[in-house]
């Protein structure tokens, strides 16, 4: 099958999302396939109910069907918005170099987390962060926040709130940096799992498609994101439920004294109430990383998380 000349590459219609596909469009255009984007509107983006209500996919599925019904050629997703169930037919080729995986505060009057005052307002819907910060102890009042970007930032900029948390990665990707007061150390508030990395998808059986977009694989960052997503996968947890993971590709030695990449895996499994937060980490070689994360996975299960998590979805359901 030959590359289409040019490469349409879905996106959702966000400025984040179409800034983020920019970057995969560019760098394809750099390798010298004329590209440009294509919007496929989801039901995240028309619905602004909770994110873990309308169910899994909600960010992925129609820009998977575009892909199927050949109106793209390509998909570029947040790795962290994709279900971990493998799609048939279309296969994740390239996890571009990955942004900051850490999350950001933007609040009011240039406020740290810990220099917020008790009973103010932080905005987040995401129940990964509400553990955290409940878990925290620090008496913020939590409430949901959905919407784009702008309209999230918007929310404390119009005084609706005192501060919002949001993955540093859009801020970075869209120039807003300026805008963050504090960067969340993974100790407080470790990020969701694929936070920060993209996914260019494709079908599986365009193999000159799946070879070029090969070229555009960070193996690093592939890696972390296996081991990070394994864990999720393993949990049996959607990308709305209070599981963290982190992993950092470190340099250790080996048994002969020689340097060897190995990864370093860290991951969290909370009540959605802050009361319970169960934490882990694994350390391994950078080609078992997805055995890795089931490893640090299996632990967890064992220490209560599987429970912890089934407690967690009931409530939502009530």
């Amino acid at each position: 099958m030959a590359i289409p000349d040019p490469i349409r590459v879905g996106t959702r219609g966000s400025v984040l999302a179409t800034t983020q596909a920019g970057t995969v469009r560019d760098a394809l255009i750099a390798a010298g396939y004329p590209a440009e984007l294509e919007i496929v509107h989801t039901v995240g983006d028309r619905s602004m109910a909770p994110v873990q209500t309308l169910g899994v996919g909600v960010f992925t599925a129609e820009l998977r069907t575009a892909i199927r019904d050949g109106r793209v050629d390509i998909a570029v997703h947040s790795y962290k918005d994709m279900p971990t169930a493998p799609e048939p037919g279309l296969s994740i080729v390239a996890v571009p170099p990955r942004a900051d995986s850490r999350d950001a505060l933007v609040a009011r009057d240039g406020l740290t987390l810990g220099e917020l005052p008790v009973g103010a307002k932080v905005g987040t819907s995401a129940p990964r962060r509400v553990s955290q910060l409940r878990a925290l102890g620090l008496g913020l009042d939590i409430v949901p926040l959905r919407g784009n970007l702008e309209s999230r930032l918007g929310r404390v900029t119009g005084g609706e709130m005192d501060a919002i948390i949001l993955a540093r990665a859009g801020l970075d990707r869209t120039e807003r940096t300026h805008l963050i007061t504090e960067t969340l150390d993974p100790l407080q508030m470790l990020p969701a799992p694929a936070q920060g990395a993209l996914a260019v998808e494709c079908r599986s059986e365009d193999t000159a498609m799946v070879e070029l977009l090969m070229g555009l694989d960070d193996p690093v960052a592939h890696a972390a994101v296996r081991a990070e997503r394994a864990v999720l996968a393993e949990l049996e947890a959607g990308c709305s439920a209070p599981v963290a993971a982190l992993a950092e590709v470190v340099e250790s030695l080996d048994d002969q004294g020689r340097p060897v990449d190995e990864i370093y895996l860290r991951a969290v499994a909370a009540a959605v109430d802050g009361s319970e937060v169960l934490r882990g980490s694994k350390v391994g070689a950078v080609a078992d990383a997805e055995a890795i994360g089931r490893a640090l996975a299996a632990e967890l299960i064992a220490d209560g998380a599987a429970d912890l998590l089934a407690a967690d979805r009931e409530g939502q359901t009530r």
